[in-house]
C-alpha cells in the first residue's frame, strides 16, 4: 500500500501559444487546461445500470503453499472455516478451494451472508467473484508486420538473432487452435503447443446463472481470441509474431462465446505454475477493480516462483480514471496499455469519378460489400439520428452517406434503409478508419471509412457530381492518424491504493493475427488484449538474451529503456501523454536487451502528495567501463476533475536531484535522491506524473516513470447519488435470473424514499426483501450496513451490528451504474450465530470507508440512513 505523503508546493506550469502549435514555460501559477483536438471517448446511456457481483471469494489468513505454508496447515486452515461456517449457520455451496497460489475458497451464498462470513475467525477478506468478458473482433486486416517495428521486435529477431527459443509462454485464453500452421498444425500436444488444459469445456458461459464448468485436456480454441493472442507472442508462419520460437501452454478459461470468472482463472493459474511456465500472458481484466483482488494476490505470488506475468491493463478508457483492473493491477504484474498499430490495411472501393481509393471497414452484421460490381449513387444524408429529430428525407435507389455520432450505428442505419437506401457509408468524424458494431443485417451493406475519405466524397458531392464507389478485392494499406498513440480504450490509472499504473505499453489497436483455421485463419482485433502478447513475447526475447534476469527484475528493465509517447489528444502539443495512462512508455525490446545499465525502482508511485517527497533511486553500471549519467526531468501531462470525464493539464511537478552528475565505476552503482514537489493545485482531484530521465553520456536513456495525487486523497466523495440520486431503498420489480437473493441478470428496482414494509418471503415469485442501491464515483476500502432499531435510534446490539459488509469495492463503471445488496433481516450477534431481527421497524446506515481512508477517522467514512424498514413476516 502507498503510504500518504502531505506537504505543499507550487511548480511552473506551461502556456498555451497561438493556434496551439507549441508550449513554453510559464510562472508557478499559470497551469493550463488543455483540450483535446478531437471528442473524448465517453461512456453512452443516461438509464440506471445494474452491476452484479455472482459468488463469493473467501480469502483466509495463512498464506498460500507458494509463500511458505505447507498443504497440510492450507487444509487444515479451509477444514476450520467450514467447521466455523456450519456453527455460524452459514448456508452456502463450495464451488472450489485454492492453497497454491491463494489461500481461499469459492463461495455460493446469499450476499446478505458476507457480512456473517467476515465475523468468522481466520476470514482475512471476502471479495466477488467478478466476470471477464472476450473482446469482439474488428473486421480490417492490418499487417502484423507493421506492429513489430514499433517495439523494435523485427530489429531483435533480425539484427539480434533473438526468437524466444527455449521459452515457455502460458497464454491463459480461449485456448489455441493448435492445429494452425503458424502456431505449430497437427494435433495437440506438438512441437509448439506443448502443454495446457480445458478449465470449462465449448459451450461454457458465467453469464448464465446456472453455467458449470465441463473441463477435458483438449485446450481447443472454439472463439478466436487466444489463438489470436497466441500469434501475436510468437506466430511463425504467414504471421510473424515477437518471439517465433517460444513454446506454448493453452489455458483455456472460456468457451466459445461470453465471459469466465476469477476462480477459474486462479486454477488455470496454478496449473500453469504446475507445467513449469516462465512467462505467462493474460488478456483479460476485471476493470475498476482493487490490486488486492485474488487473481491480482495470485499473480503476485506466481512472479515470486520465477514467472514473469504480463497482463493488460483492460479497454475502459471511455469510463475514466482508476479504470484499470486486476489481474493486471498486481503489484508485480506487468500492467500492459494500448498504442494504435501505425498502418491499416483494409478491404478497398474506388471513388467514381475520381478514382481515389477508398478504404473502409465493414459494420456489425451487415452484409460484407462484394468484391466487385458498383454502388447506387451516394446521397449526403447527414447526421441520420431521428431520435434527435434528424428528417432523412427519401433515399430510394441510393447509398446513403451518414457522419458518425450523436446517435448509434444502428439507428443511423436503420434510419437510412427506411427511407430507402440500398447501402450505407458511415464516415468518421475523428481520425481513422472504424468499424462499429450493433448492426443488424436488413440485406444492405454498411461501411465505415477515415473523416479524410468521407471529405472527399462529400467535397464530390458538393460540386454537383454523381459519385458512386466501385467494389474490389485489394487490399489498400493506409497509414492510421492515431499510430503510436494511445488507443482511445485503453484503461487509465492509478490504481486504487495509488500505485502507479499501467506499467507499459505496446502496439493493441487494429492488429492482425492468427485465427482459427475454421474462422479464417487471420483475424484483426484491437484491444489491451493484443498489448499484452506484444510484451510477453518481447519478454521471452529479453530472457533469452539474458537468461540470469530474475522475474521481479524484467518489468524494470523493460520501464527503463521504455518510450513514452505524446498526448493523444494534440500531438502537435509536443507534450507526453499521462503517466497514468501509458506508464513507462512504448516497449522497446532492442534497448532493453541491449541495456548496461538498470536504475531501479522501475517506477515511483509517490501516493497522495501535500508536500515535497524525496525518493532515493540507484543507478547501477553492468558495462565493463565506467559510465557518466546525467539526471534530468521530464514531465507530462496530468488530468483533473471528473473521475468519468477528466481535464487534462499541464500543471508539472518541479523535480531536483542530489546530483546533476554521477559517474559509476563497472560492475558498481551510485545512490542519487530525487526530490519531488507537485504543481499548484489549481484544479481537484488533480493526478500529475513524468519521467526521471538518467542519460548515459554517448550512451542509451533511461527512464522512472512516476505518478502521485496532488492533495487529500480521501477529498474525494465516493458514495455518490451517480445522476439517480441514490443510494436508494428499494424493492425488486423484474430479475431473468438469481444467484440466491442477487439478480444477476434483467433486474429491475423501484425506488422506495418514504419507507416500505417487507415480509422477507417471496411476492409474485420474487424476494420481498430490501435492496439498497448504491453508486460510487470512486472505490472504497470497507462498505457495511448498520442495523439501527427505529424504536430506539440505537443500533441491534453494542458491537453486532452489520447486516451486509464487503471488502475492497471498486468504483462504478460509469456514471449511472449502481450495485445493489439485499438485507434478509438478519445479523451475526455475539456469540456467533446467524439471528433474525425481531418484525419492526428499523433503517440501515450504509456506511462507506473511502480508499486508503483510515477507520478510526470518522472524515474517512460516507454515510447514508435508509427510509424507515418494516419487517412483517405475517
Amino acid at each position: 500500500m502507498v503510504p500518504p505523503r502531505k506537504h505543499l508546493a507550487s511548480v511552473a506550469g506551461l502556456t498555451l501559444l497561438a493556434g496551439l502549435v507549441s508550449a513554453a514555460p510559464a510562472g508557478a501559477d499559470e497551469i493550463s487546461e488543455l483540450a483535446p483536438l478531437h471528442p473524448v471517448p465517453a461512456p453512452e446511456g443516461e438509464e440506471l445500470v445494474h452491476q452484479v457481483s455472482g459468488r463469493w471469494l473467501v480469502e483466509l489468513e495463512s498464506p498460500p503453499t507458494a509463500q511458505g505454508s505447507s498443504p497440510a496447515e492450507v487444509e487444515e486452515e479451509q477444514e476450520e472455516f467450514r467447521a466455523e461456517a456450519e456453527a455460524h449457520g452459514l448456508e452456502y455451496s463450495e464451488h472450489d478451494s485454492f492453497q497454491d497460489l491463494w489461500n481461499g475458497l469459492s463461495l455460493e451464498m446469499d450476499d446478505t451472508q458476507v457480512g456473517t462470513v467476515r465475523e468468522i475467525p481466520g476470514v482475512s477478506a471476502v471479495y466477488p467473484v467478478v466476470t471477464y468478458q472476450i473482446p469482439d473482433v474488428d473486421e480490417s486486416t492490418p499487417d502484423m508486420g507493421t506492429a513489430l517495428p514499433m517495439t523494435g521486435s523485427d530489429s531483435a529477431q533480425n539484427e539480434l538473432g533473438l526468437t524466444g527459443e527455449g521459452l515457455r509462454v502460458a497464454v491463459m485464453d480461449t485456448g489455441i487452435d493448435y492445429t494452425h500452421p503458424d502456431l505449430g498444425g497437427g494435433g495437440f500436444p506438438n512441437s509448439r503447443v506443448v502443454a495446457g488444459h480445458d478449465f470449462v469445456g465449448d459451450d461454457f458461459n458465467a453469464q448464465n446463472p446456472d453455467a458449470v464448468p465441463v473441463p477435458d485436456d483438449d485446450p481447443q480454441d472454439c472463439h478466436g481470441h487466444g489463438t489470436h493472442v497466441a500469434g501475436i507472442v510468437g506466430a511463425d508462419g504467414e504471421i510473424t509474431g515477437v518471439a517465433p520460437g517460444v513454446e506454448f501452454g493453452a489455458y483455456k478459461v472460456f468457451g466459445c462465446a461470453g465471459s469466465t470468472t476469477s476462480e477459474i482463472m486462479i486454477a488455470a493459474m496454478e496449473q500453469a505454475l504446475a507445467d513449469d511456465m516462465d512467462v505467462l500472458n493474460m488478456s483479460i481484466g476485471s476493470s475498476h477493480s482493487w490490486p488486492g483482488y485474488p487473481t491480482a494476490t495470485a499473480s503476485d505470488n506466481l512472479v515470486d516462483q520465477g514467472m514473469v506475468v504480463v497482463a493488460s491493463i483492460g479497454n475502459e478508457g471511455a469510463t475514466g480514471l482508476y479504470s484499470a483492473g486486476a489481474p493486471g493491477l498486481g503489484e508485480d504484474v506487468i500492467g500492459v496499455a494500448s498504442y494504435d498499430n501505425t498502418h491499416v490495411q483494409s478491404a478497398s472501393a474506388t471513388a467514381n469519378p475520381s478514382g481515389e481509393g477508398i478504404a473502409y471497414m465493414a459494420m456489425g452484421d451487415a452484409p460484407e460489400p462484394p468484391t466487385s460490381g458498383e454502388t447506387d449513387p451516394l446521397a449526403d444524408a447527414g447526421r441520420a439520428c431521428p431520435s434527435l429529430g434528424d428528417e432523412v428525407g427519401d433515399l430510394t435507389g441510393r447509398t446513403a452517406l451518414i457522419v458518425r455520432g450523436e446517435c448509434t450505428f444502428a439507428e443511423k442505419y436503420d434510419a437510412a434503409l427506411d427511407a430507402g437506401a440500398t447501402g450505407v457509408v458511415m464516415r468518421n468524424n475523428v481520425p481513422g478508419l472504424f468499424a462499429g458494431g450493433g448492426v443488424a443485417d436488413r440485406g444492405a451493406f454498411s461501411v465505415g471509412i477515415s473523416d479524410t475519405s468521407g471529405a472527399h466524397l462529400l467535397e464530390l458531392l458538393e460540386a454537383g457530381e454523381t459519385v458512386t464507389l466501385s467494389w474490389s478485392d485489394e487490399l489498400l494499406t493506409v497509414p492510421n492518424p492515431t499510430g503510436g498513440l494511445i488507443s482511445s480504450f485503453s484503461s487509465y490509472g492509478l490504481a486504487a491504493d495509488l500505485a502507479l499504473k499501467p506499467d507499459i505499453g505496446a502496439p493493441g489497436g487494429l492488429i492482425n493475427s492468427t485465427y482459427p483455421m475454421a474462422k479464417g485463419e487471420y483475424a484483426t482485433i484491437s484491444g489491451t488484449s493484443m498489448s499484452s502478447p506484444h510484451v510477453a513475447g518481447g519478454v521471452a526475447l529479453l530472457l533469452e538474451a539474458r537468461p540470469h534476469l530474475e522475474a521481479h527484475e524484467v518489468r524494470t528493465v523493460l520501464q527503463n529503456s521504455a518510450d513514452p509517447k505524446a498526448w493523444w489528444g494534440n500531438p502537435g502539443l509536443g507534450l507526453l501523454d499521462n503517466v497514468h495512462r501509458q506508464g513507462a512508455g512504448m516497449m522497446d525490446v532492442p534497448g532493453s536487451v541491449l541495456a548496461t545499465t538498470a536504475v531501479t525502482p522501475g517506477k515511483l508511485s509517490l501516493g497522495e502528495t501535500a508536500g515535497t517527497v524525496t525518493e532515493t533511486v540507484t543507478i547501477s553500471n553492468d558495462g565493463d567501463e565506467e559510465a557518466v549519467y546525467e539526471l534530468s526531468h521530464e514531465g507530462a501531462l496530468g488530468t483533473h476533475g471528473d473521475t468519468f470525464a477528466p481535464g487534462f493539464n499541464d500543471g508539472f511537478a518541479d523535480v531536483s536531484f542530489s546530483q546533476d552528475t554521477v559517474t559509476v565505476a563497472p560492475r558498481s552503482s551510485a545512490e542519487v535522491t530525487v526530490t519531488v514537489t507537485p504543481p499548484a493545485r489549481d484544479y481537484e482531484q488533480m493526478i500529475y506524473g513524468g519521467y526521471v530521465v538518467v542519460s548515459e553520456v554517448d550512451g542509451q536513456t533511461y527512464r522512472v516513470p512516476y505518478a502521485a495525487y496532488n492533495g487529500d486523497y480521501q477529498e474525494i466523495d465516493a458514495m455518490t447519488g451517480g445522476g439517480n440520486d441514490l443510494p436508494w431503498l428499494s424493492r425488486i420489480t423484474d430479475c431473468d435470473a438469481f444467484s440466491g437473493l442477487e439478480c444477476v441478470s434483467g433486474g429491475s428496482f423501484e425506488n422506495r424514499p418514504e419507507g416500505e414494509t417487507y415480509t422477507l418471503g417471496q411476492v409474485d415469485g420474487l424476494p420481498d426483501v430490501p435492496y439498497v442501491l448504491v453508486h460510487f464515483d470512486h472505490h472504497v476500502t470497507r462498505l457495511e450496513m448498520r442495523i439501527v432499531d427505529e424504536r430506539t435510534g440505537r443500533p441491534v446490539h453494542p458491537r453486532h451490528d452489520i447486516g451486509v459488509a464487503v471488502d475492497q469495492v471498486g468504483r462504478s463503471a460509469t456514471p449511472t451504474a449502481f450495485f445493489s445488496y439485499a438485507w434478509d433481516g438478519t445479523y451475526v450477534n455475539a456469540h456467533g450465530r446467524i439471528t433474525d431481527v425481531r418484525d419492526g421497524s428499523y433503517r440501515l446506515e450504509v456506511r462507506a470507508l473511502k480508499a486508503l481512508g483510515d477507520e478510526g477517522n470518522p472524515d474517512h467514512w460516507e454515510t447514508w440512513t435508509s427510509p424507515v424498514i418494516t419487517i412483517d413476516r405475517g
